[in-house]
């Protein structure tokens, strides 16, 4: 499948390419950026290239999956963002990394938000969960944000985490379609 690319206000959701590798793998060096993600050990760059590959397999296999983020006003790669399918809860998620320097402006949320609309309206998905570990507020709080509410609390991957949930109802209960008039 070809991978569609959105854009939000400052955001550009992407597919990955091979020449992102670079960039992701100094992203997700960066001190904290993988604190509340398994593992926790500085990823080597055969590491990153594989997961990119695996990011852009899961499109073909799926039918979705993550975006490379970037800046609309330079292009820059800030992280990833998008829907993966989690064999362990048998559910699609909203999943999200963004580089430090990017964290605490809304990016997060801006990108979490598309990818939401695109899982509800162009996916047609009933629900979309989100998985952040229990000390991670502030990806707790991006989920909230994104009208998801608390379902459990459960051990997934090894850590102890808040399980969040909207349903394609409630979501667009929180976020009405509006008539362009086109």
């Amino acid at each position: 499948m070809k991978t569609p690319t959105l854009t939000t206000p400052r955001l550009t959701l992407r597919p990955f390419t091979a020449g992102d590798v670079e960039a992701m793998y100094h992203i997700l060096n960066q001190e904290g950026v993988l604190r509340y993600f398994p593992p926790t050990d500085p990823l080597a760059r055969v590491r990153v290239e594989r997961m990119i590959l695996r990011l852009m397999v899961h499109w073909d296999e799926r039918g979705y999956g993550l975006w490379a983020v970037a800046s609309r006003e330079d292009g820059t790669l800030m992280g990833r963002c998008g829907l993966q399918y989690l064999p362990d809860l048998e559910e699609v998620e909203v999943d999200f990394i963004l580089a430090r320097p990017f964290w605490g402006q809304g990016l997060a949320t801006e990108a979490g938000r598309a990818s939401l609309q695109y899982g509800f309206e162009e996916l047609g998905l009933g629900r979309i969960v989100g998985v952040a570990h229990v000390e991670n507020r502030a990806s707790q709080r991006v989920l909230e944000k994104l009208g998801m509410h608390l379902l459990e609390r459960k051990s997934l991957f090894g850590m102890d985490c808040c399980v969040y949930r909207v349903d394609r109802g409630a979501y667009r209960k929180a976020n009405p379609v509006r008539d362009t008039g086109a």
